[in-house]
C-alpha cells in the first residue's frame, strides 16, 4: 500500500513525541521492511526540517532529513499542485497541499492524526492506528 504520511506523523518519530510515537514509529517501520511505501509532499521536508531544528539544533535537523530521504519517496510539488491544492475547500493550506499531491501521486490514502482536517479530500483518510490494523 502507498500512502501520504502527514508531516505530523513523521515528526511524532523525529521528535519521540508521546503518546503518537508508538503508532508512527509502527509505520514507519512498515515502511522500512517495504510492507508500506510512505510519501511525503517535498514541502514536509521544509517543514520538518524547520521544525526539528528549532526544538533540537542544526545537526539533528540535517539528520531528520536524511532519515526521512532514506526512509520515503518524495512527492514533486510544481504550480499544478499548487493550483489544485487552491481549489480545495479546506482552510488550511499546508493541508490542501497535502491532499492535492497525494492525489497527484495515486496514492491510496493519506494517514494522519487529524482526521477532519483532511475531511474533504478525495482519497481515503486514516489514522495511524487503522493503517497499521489493515497491515
Amino acid at each position: 500500500m502507498r500512502v501520504v504520511l502527514d508531516t505530523n506523523i513523521v515528526l511524532d518519530v523525529l521528535l519521540d513525541r508521546a503518546p503518537f510515537v508508538h503508532d508512527s514509529s509502527a509505520l514507519w517501520a512498515a515502511c522500512d521492511t517495504g510492507r508500506l511505501v510512505g510519501v511525503l509532499p517535498a514541502s514536509a521536508l521544509t517543514d520538518i526540517f524547520y521544525i526539528a531544528r528549532r526544538t533540537t539544533d542544526l545537526v539533528r535537523a540535517r539528520v531528520a532529513v536524511g532519515l526521512c530521504l532514506a526512509a520515503f519517496d518524495i512527492a514533486p510539488i510544481d504550480r499544478q499542485t499548487f493550483e489544485d491544492a487552491t481549489a480545495l475547500p479546506g482552510n488550511d493550506f499546508e493541508d490542501n497541499v497535502q491532499i492535492a499531491c497525494a492525489t497527484r501521486a495515486g496514492v491510496e490514502a493519506i494517514v494522519t492524526r487529524n482526521r477532519e482536517d483532511f475531511a474533504h479530500a478525495p482519497i481515503a483518510v486514516l489514522t495511524p492506528t487503522e493503517l497499521l490494523a489493515r497491515l
